[in-house]
């Protein structure tokens, strides 16, 4: 199998869609993933996996702390910016545990790295989530490439 058929395999599964923030010596720092998941209950964990070539490994490994922000379905355009796709926008960032938040966000999960480990190409973190919120809405998905809303 090549690489091209890998990634179009696991773009058949539906992600939700997340950005992950960090604050490094004064600046605050984002970027899109999709690969986040749930670890366990307790203690309370998580886990992002970050391209070992993506500047946010420097950055995480320094700060040792992070938020996930699962985005709703009105924040296409937050996930274009964090991914690079739309260029010179600026984004407000909140504060919430004296991490960087997305206003509006459906779950914003504030994290302290518990450990990090070296998986292929990219660095997996485990988060240890130390506080949340979250607010009613729809999540944004991305499913073979593209943006999708949940439909009820």
């Amino acid at each position: 199998m090549d690489d091209r058929m890998f990634r179009t395999a696991m773009g058949k599964f539906t992600t939700g869609v997340t950005v992950i923030a960090s604050e490094h010596n004064g600046e605050v720092h984002g970027m899109t993933a999709n690969a986040f998941m749930s670890v366990s209950l307790d203690p309370k964990l998580i886990l992002i996996s970050v391209g070992e070539n993506a500047k946010m490994n420097e950055i995480l490994q320094e700060a040792q702390k992070f938020t996930v922000n699962i985005l709703t379905e009105n924040q296409q355009e937050l996930s274009m910016i964090f991914a690079g796709q739309i260029k010179d926008r600026k984004v407000i960032f909140n504060t919430f545990e004296g991490m960087p938040v997305l206003e509006d966000a459906l779950v914003s999960l504030a994290c302290r790295v518990y450990d990090s480990y070296a998986a292929g190409d990219h660095i997996l973190y485990i988060g240890e989530v130390i506080n949340l919120s979250v607010q009613d809405g729809e999540p944004l998905t991305f499913y073979e490439g593209k943006y999708n809303q949940v439909t009820s």
